[in-house]
């Protein structure tokens, strides 16, 4: 039957209400955007319009996904980070918010040698090289390549599903980016010299396995768990990309991660343990909870 698009709108939000959906009413609406291919402020001149029963076959088929627990973002295959649209699909997490924290603090380091207000290096970098580990969708390293005119960025992920999609945003955003594909640090790290980064930048999996159960279903059921899984501690992978990246660090190259809320001691521990790392510092995000931990490498 055909239906207008105020009615239409009106039985998503039920539907999506009905099956504990967080923000129904506005999926509702940004499920019915992304069909049509409009804006949410052209929204406003359809609410009249009749819908044909093909297009709302094809809105309550998207409504069905939706009220499943399949995340708006994988529906639509894109979700907005630091101002630039991301393809995402179900081989990447979905950039949050709070990972924009950590990219604003690696572009304040890059630009203006500035961490949260204070001089972090003697002498700032005219350049920098730097390394998104276990990059995902490649948010993070495409953004400080297309925010600052000082990058030369490398994004880098064991998962190859992963590294299809941030190539299809590099190429999709016109960063220029190298890949590599790999396990964490081994693809830099030679038989004689290792290669080296002005900057380490990682956003790594580090929630605990007996977690995972209790998570939103949304993340639980369709979010990669290769992304998530930090191993039983959910500090596995701080270790092994601690103990590596200062051998692919620079003098004074930085290491930037984001960590769990109640991570910060163990991985700044981590870091002082190997005596390479200097002004080591955990820094909350825009909600006041612990999200970032930076040091610098030590000089030798």
């Amino acid at each position: 039957m055909s239906l207008k698009v105020k009615e239409i709108l009106e039985i998503g939000q039920r539907q999506l209400e009905e099956h504990n959906i967080a923000d129904a009413k506005l999926d509702a609406k940004l499920l019915y955007c992304d069909m049509m291919n409009i804006t949410t402020t052209a929204l406003l001149l359809e609410y009249q319009r009749t819908l044909p029963d093909r297009q709302c076959d094809e809105y309550f088929a998207l409504l069905d996904r939706r009220s499943s627990g399949e995340p708006l973002q994988y529906i639509t295959g894109t979700q907005e980070f630091m101002g630039l649209e991301f393809n995402v699909d179900e081989n990447v997490l979905i950039p949050r918010q709070d990972t924009e924290t950590m990219v604003e603090d690696a572009l304040s380091i890059i630009d203006s040698n500035q961490l949260r207000g204070e001089q972090l290096l003697p002498k700032a970098k005219k350049d920098w090289e730097v390394l998104d580990l276990c990059c995902g969708s490649g948010c993070i390293g495409i953004s400080l390549d297309k925010l600052s005119k000082r990058t030369k960025v490398t994004c880098s992920d064991l998962s190859s599903g992963a590294l299809a999609v941030a190539k299809a945003n590099a190429s999709k955003l016109g960063a220029k980016i190298n890949f590599k594909e790999g396990n964490l640090l081994e693809p830099f790290k030679g038989r004689f010299k290792n290669k080296k980064f002005d900057m380490i930048i990682s956003n790594p999996p580090y929630i605990k396995s007996e977690v995972i159960e209790t998570l939103q279903p949304e993340v639980r059921d369709h979010e990669p768990m290769m992304a998530l899984d930090g191993g039983e501690s959910g500090l596995d992978f701080y270790r092994a990309i601690v103990e590596d990246a200062a051998g692919c660090l620079r003098k004074e190259g930085i290491l930037v991660m984001e960590i769990g809320h109640d991570q910060k001691d163990d991985v700044m521990a981590m870091m002082e343990a190997t005596g390479k790392f200097k002004d080591i510092a955990g820094l909350k995000d825009l909600a006041g909870r612990d999200r970032i931990v930076v040091g610098v490498r030590v000089r030798e």
